[in-house]
């Protein structure tokens, strides 16, 4: 296992993953799990992030709490990021958000963009960049390259189901940027998918073909 690489196996995250894998789980639960799984992954994904005390009040009288010091940034790579990302503000509905659009050539599989809007002045900030598939590697190398021209404090990429090859394409070319996955599954097949992958996320998420 790669030494960036934070594999989740808590029992309740491999228990929704099993029900999110299996071919006969409909779009909706489908987008409710990757939702669920998402947020799950918070606690561990946010692991590292600082914190400051503040004084505040409770309705007995002043203590002292923690908060997360610094600034937030969610950037689902498009379409199937968004879900994931949902999933995330649920839990830290503060942080930015911005959409990277990238889509895997069928013939090259090479990775095209077609969309980038990131927040603005993320330079302070910690960026989640999120997408359920990491497979050949080529459109998360490239989500980073973009995130990177902003200069963020830190890039973490987050997804649901990972393959060697996207992992290694990651510590090749970033390697300063942790991966966070629940499960790495062993090859792709001459289409580029994760085997034995759950299929195609974004057709899954939004019943598409």
């Amino acid at each position: 296992m790669n030494k960036n690489v934070t594999l989740i196996e808590h029992p309740l995250v491999q228990h929704k993953l099993t029900h999110l894998r299996m071919r006969d789980t409909d779009s909706k639960e489908f987008r409710e799990l990757v939702k669920e799984l998402s947020g799950i992954m918070v606690y561990e994904i946010f692991r590292n992030i600082k914190i400051k005390t503040v004084p505040i009040e409770t309705p007995i009288g002043p203590a002292v709490g923690k908060v997360i010091d610094g600034d937030i940034a969610v950037i689902p790579i498009l379409r199937a990021g968004i879900v994931m990302g949902e999933g995330i503000l649920q839990m830290i509905p503060t942080a930015r958000v911005g959409h990277i659009g990238i889509y895997r050539d069928p013939v090259s599989l090479q990775p095209v963009e077609y969309y980038c809007k990131l927040p603005s002045n993320i330079e302070d900030a910690d960026v989640f960049i999120v997408d359920p598939m990491l497979a050949t590697g080529g459109s998360a190398v490239k989500a980073i390259d973009l995130v990177k021209e902003a200069h963020p404090k830190s890039i973490e990429f987050v997804c649901l189901i990972s393959a060697p090859p996207g992992i290694e394409k990651i510590a090749a070319h970033h390697p300063d940027v942790n991966i966070y996955t629940l499960a790495v599954d062993p090859e792709l097949n001459s289409h580029g998918y994760i085997v034995p992958g759950l299929g195609d996320a974004g057709d899954r998420l939004f019943g598409t073909k």
